[in-house]
């Protein structure tokens, strides 16, 4: 089941160091990789660009809208957009991901969807497989939402039931957090 994002139209995009972000994550051309909350999908359309036909992206986001607008940009690149919800099991293979990615999301997440998305987290990476987060950093910016519902990088590792990797600075707000799942 999909619903209306809340926030549709509005993106972190214009404040993440994109090369950063990507140079941090080390994406290999054969990968499989999910964008979670994919919103226009920016980062799935940047990550797909460094992938071979053997990779491919899965871009979900609950905004059946934003998917059909994204699915207009694909052209050829390996990208399978759908309408879904990363809090509940996805139609998507049990340990085949290589890497989860889910930017300025979490923290709107209540929860149970907590709970759903770290479930749906481990059943899909394969394991060595890394779940990189994008947060807004928890002091007060010009967007996002009230500081107390952002996670701090010791709060985000105390939530994710993954071993915590690197911290990377993701731009002036934004910082990234990579697990990975031994």
């Amino acid at each position: 089941m999909t619903r209306e994002h809340p926030h549709r139209g509005k993106s972190s995009e214009q404040h993440i160091n994109k090369d950063v972000v990507l140079s941090a994550l080390a994406i290999h051309p054969r990968q499989t990789i999910l964008d979670a909350g994919c919103g226009n999908g920016y980062m799935s359309l940047a990550f797909a660009e460094r992938l071979t036909s053997q990779g491919k992206v899965v871009a979900v986001d609950p905004d059946a809208e934003s998917i059909e607008n994204l699915k207009k940009k694909i052209g050829t690149l390996p990208i399978e957009a759908m309408a879904a919800d990363i809090t509940r099991p996805l139609a998507i293979d049990a340990l085949s991901l290589d890497m989860i990615y889910l930017s300025t999301v979490l923290h709107g997440f209540s929860k149970d969807q907590i709970n759903g998305f770290q479930r749906e987290v481990l059943r899909l990476l394969k394991p060595g497989g890394r779940l990189a987060i994008v947060e807004i950093k928890k002091e007060k910016t010009p967007f996002g939402p009230p500081v107390e519902m952002r996670f701090s990088p010791e709060e985000l590792k105390n939530t994710i039931h993954l071993a915590p990797g690197p911290y990377v600075e993701a731009g002036r707000y934004l910082y990234l957090q990579i697990f990975e799942k031994k």
